[in-house]
């Protein structure tokens, strides 16, 4: 941790740099263990919604509420197009007495000049087990790989995309009706207990153990897309179970039927009901869902939503969109 061994201050001094709910839970878990919090930073408001409306991050909400010091920084990179900002922010940074820095779903780049300024460096938390599924979106990325476990790591932060030693890990099971949606809830609690730990380790003992990450099974989880959202029928039904599970609650899976999108928001893999059948076909409409040819097996759709409908379970969607064996979604 930067090599420093001076006793540090109790209770420790953290700054936190974060952005979205699963940022919120770990600044909410720090808060109430009791851990000075001298300043939180987050992304500054952006427009948003089909209004564009200005929004606040889950993370400037959280602090607003329990009245901590907020700055919202537009970069801190002294070459971009932000250089006054980006000096005004790091000037801030080295005038805030603190101990370390932790870092969540931030959303900004964080360049040496902030990574060396905290004594105890900063600390990330990640949700995957690294190295595997290092980058923006090891959530969704995981259930998508058909992954059994994945969980959150502690890594000491350096220049590199999630390349920096490991402190502390805790594992996350991955169970089969999960979605990117339970299973962001389940990690992001698994990385405020594990934070929460670790600044008290580091504050008793002025250090937490390194391990370098390995440099086998490391793969990346490259942002989603919506493109990314079109569902392939020539693909095997459990390759498709698992990217509707992984794509909900955003960007939502989909397929096109007669020229209209249609979220598929829920399904399973089953035995296929015909052979020889042309992939996106639809072979059965029933009580149990919408069954749908894939390349391999079949897909059954159990929850489906419109444009500009609610989500509804398959039974009530197909009373009121007539879907009938017979019909082909477009490959």
């Amino acid at each position: 941790m930067n090599n420093v061994m001076a006793s540090i201050r109790s209770p420790l001094r953290v700054i936190f740099a974060g952005t979205t709910c699963f940022a919120a839970t770990a600044l909410q878990a720090i808060h109430d263990a009791g851990f000075t919090i001298p300043v939180v930073l987050t992304r500054p408001d952006c427009a948003a919604g089909r209004g564009m409306k200005f929004s606040s991050s889950p993370v400037k909400q959280l602090a607003i509420a329990r009245k901590l010091m907020l700055a919202q920084p537009l970069s801190f990179k002294c070459d971009s197009q932000y250089t006054s900002k980006a000096v005004d922010a790091l000037v801030l940074l080295r005038s805030t007495p603190h101990d370390v820095i932790v870092v969540a779903a931030y959303g900004l780049l964080l360049p040496h000049t902030v990574l060396d300024i905290a004594p105890y460096g900063c600390i990330n938390i990640h949700a995957s087990l690294l190295p595997r599924w290092r980058g923006a979106a090891p959530i969704h990325r995981a259930i998508e790989a058909g992954d059994k476990v994945t969980g959150v790591t502690l890594m000491q932060m350096d220049a590199g995309l999630d390349m920096g030693p490991m402190l502390m890990r805790e594992k996350v099971v991955i169970e089969p009706t999960d979605t990117a949606g339970t299973l962001h809830d389940k990690l992001a609690a698994a990385g405020a207990r594990l934070i929460v730990s670790g600044l008290l380790k580091l504050e008793r003992t002025g250090s937490l153990p390194v391990t370098p990450q390995l440099s086998e099974g490391i793969t990346y989880a490259h942002k989603l897309s919506k493109q990314e959202a079109a569902l392939d029928w020539r693909l095997p039904a459990s390759v498709l179970s698992c990217k509707v599970r992984a794509f909900n609650p955003y960007p939502a899976a989909y397929g096109i039927l007669d020229g209209t999108p249609l979220k598929i928001l829920a399904a399973e893999s089953v035995c296929a009901i015909e052979t020889h059948v042309t992939p996106g076909t639809i072979v059965a409409v029933d009580s149990t869902g919408i069954t749908i040819a894939c390349g391999e097996q079949a897909l059954r759709a159990t929850q489906l939503q419109k444009p500009g409908g609610r989500k509804l379970m398959a039974r009530e969607f197909s009373a009121g969109f007539s879907l009938y064996k017979g019909q082909c979604f477009k490959t």
